[in-house]
């Protein structure tokens, strides 16, 4: 196929690179950051005579710490490679919402930037009220696995978290906890397909000293743990079949789904669908006291 487009030059055809479709959203959508911003806006002079409106490339180039003809390049589309670092300082440069943050990153590099590590979790409102009415248990996750937010059906069926100190709600520990409750078989089935997820999260966090810390304590409390977290499986996909002792109505049989919701990549909610009868009809006993 050919990638080049003719251009009628004096006296014979010349030819350039057709950009791909990307480098050209690419090439647009950095003349337009730069564009709408006045060098006013960052303690720069206004040129008295310009041929177009916003920063030049030299102005993005110095505040940004490149060259010119680099970055020159990055809005011309060309193929190069970018760090993270770099194309970082060029969001600040241009001052970034965080969507258009993600665009970039996927534009230049065709991935999301990597997360970035918040002193407080906070619970989208919107999240809660998705999960606040969801058919079946639901709890809403970080990537290291603390619970920040749960449904009454959660906590009536599966585990009330409120009667639990805030530090101490974390998933993982959690189930490793209930060991005890369950039989060697099945917890170390659990235990693998749990940590073969728990990887890849830990794979997302970067260099997150809480979850550095919580693989420390987790491989100085369970032997389990510490086998278990060497082994190279993963699983990206979060499904699977979790059975639950409840003392009033029994064990109780979920599908186990999780899903990572539209602009929030370092939350994950987890839905529990029931699998059987018994649990249906727990499920529809604890709603039906609902106020």
């Amino acid at each position: 196929m050919d990638t080049t487009e003719r251009l009628e030059g004096p006296g014979e055809a010349q030819r350039r690179p057709v950009r791909p479709p990307m480098d050209r959203q690419r090439a647009e959508f950095l003349r337009s950051c730069r564009a709408r911003i006045k060098p006013s806006d960052l303690g720069l002079p206004e040129p008295q005579r310009r041929r177009t409106e916003g920063l030049r490339r030299e102005d993005v180039a110095a505040l940004s710490g490149v060259s010119v003809a680099w970055y020159t390049w990055l809005e011309q589309g060309r193929q190069m490679r970018v760090s993270d670092e770099v194309l970082e300082r060029i969001c600040h440069t241009f001052r970034l919402t965080d969507d258009e943050r993600v665009y970039l990153f996927s534009l230049v590099q065709q991935r999301p930037p990597r997360l970035q590590h918040e002193g407080q979790q906070e619970v989208p409102p919107e999240i809660l009220r998705m999960i606040e009415g969801a058919a079946g248990p639901s709890v809403m996750l970080n990537l290291r696995w603390d619970v920040l937010a749960w449904n009454q059906l959660s906590a009536a069926l599966v585990r009330d978290y409120s009667a639990m100190p805030v530090g101490q709600r974390n998933l993982l520990e959690t189930l490793f906890a209930a060991s005890s409750t369950m039989k060697p078989a099945e917890f170390e089935t659990m235990a693998s397909r749990v940590l073969a997820k728990l990887r890849v999260d830990y794979s997302k966090s970067g260099k997150d000293p809480q979850f550095e810390s919580l693989i420390r304590r987790m491989e100085s409390q369970s032997a389990v743990f510490r086998r278990m977290w060497r082994a190279p499986e993963i699983n990206v996909r979060s499904y699977g079949e979790y059975r639950i002792p409840n003392a009033e109505f029994g064990e109780l049989v979920f599908e186990n789904t999780a899903y990572v919701p539209d602009g929030h990549p370092a939350i994950r909610v987890v839905m529990l669908t029931p699998m059987d009868e018994a649990t249906r009809k727990a499920v529809e006993t604890v709603r039906s006291r609902q106020p």
